[in-house]
């Protein structure tokens, strides 16, 4: 596997913020994403935590606004956000709207035409960057977690339920949590995987749940003010899907916040000590 190219790189809290970028085999184009490397990475690899932007997002999105560096330097984690969709090559109509196409490559594996070709966020984020970090950087490939938010909390909890054992920790902030049964996840779902909606059930949370997928205790942290919360997220239904079935979760409900990161930054730190808990252990 070629190595990434090194875009830029920047000191922060001791460690290091980089950029990279490299030639994806999923997607069939270049990729970028971003690093921050603990101090301890200089001794040892470290544990890894993925980070799942959301819609309109890029690589840069978590390392600008989420205020996760201290809390990460704390537990010795790296943490890795790629970008959020393909961009390099393009699409007919992938740019005529904000939730569909560019910067919304909802995290799964395209079946329909002309999706199919590249859009394998799904691939990419499990298995060649996982394979990449671990290949290239001071990271432990049997260490990993995985997060995110909005689309992104969507497709840290869809990896996590596909892929039993791969990630030995998982939360969201404000997931789209049964993407078969809002605007979003339709719009995004008919045009990257056709009009056969049991085939959706493959990339939804709640639909994955229901059917017997397991994945580590779950926490998610939900804004009560979230202007997206009734139409689009439905923690309820996955909620109701994790008591019924018995996969551990902690649904955290806010009074007063909404989507941004005025939220996720507030509450990042017991994110980050979530998954610190599973990742350190022994």
């Amino acid at each position: 596997m070629t190595a990434p190219t090194l875009r830029s790189r920047h000191r922060c809290y001791a460690g290091e913020v980089r950029f990279y970028g490299h030639k994806s085999t999923e997607v069939g184009g270049e990729m970028r994403f971003a690093v921050f490397v603990p101090p301890q990475a200089a001794q040892r690899p470290v544990p890894v935590l993925f980070y799942l932007a959301g819609l309109t997002c890029t690589e840069e999105t978590f390392m600008i606004k989420a205020a996760a560096f201290e809390a990460a330097v704390e537990a010795g984690l790296m943490l890795v956000a790629p970008d959020t969709s393909p961009r390099d090559r393009r699409y007919p109509g992938d740019d005529e709207s904000w939730d569909f196409g560019l910067g919304a490559g909802f995290y799964l594996d395209a079946t329909a035409t002309p999706w199919r070709d590249g859009y394998r966020m799904h691939a990419y984020v499990t298995q060649e960057l996982p394979a990449l970090v671990t290949q290239h950087l001071p990271a432990r490939r049997d260490r990993l977690g995985i997060f995110g938010h909005s689309m992104g909390g969507h497709g840290a909890l869809v990896a996590a339920l596909r892929h039993a054992g791969l990630y030995r920790s998982v939360s969201a902030f404000a997931p789209i949590a049964a993407p078969s049964r809002c605007p979003w996840g339709e719009k995004a779902f008919s045009r990257y995987l056709g009009s056969d909606r049991g085939a959706w059930a493959a990339w939804d949370a709640t639909a994955l749940v229901e059917a017997g997928g397991r994945c580590p205790p779950i926490l998610i942290d939900q804004g009560m003010d979230d202007q997206f919360l009734e139409q689009q997220l439905h923690p309820h239904l996955f909620e109701a899907a994790c008591r019924k079935t018995g996969q551990p979760l902690v649904l955290r409900r806010h009074d007063g916040y909404d989507h941004g990161y005025y939220f996720i930054s507030t509450f990042m730190a017991d994110h980050i000590g979530h998954h610190a808990a599973a990742l350190n252990a022994a």
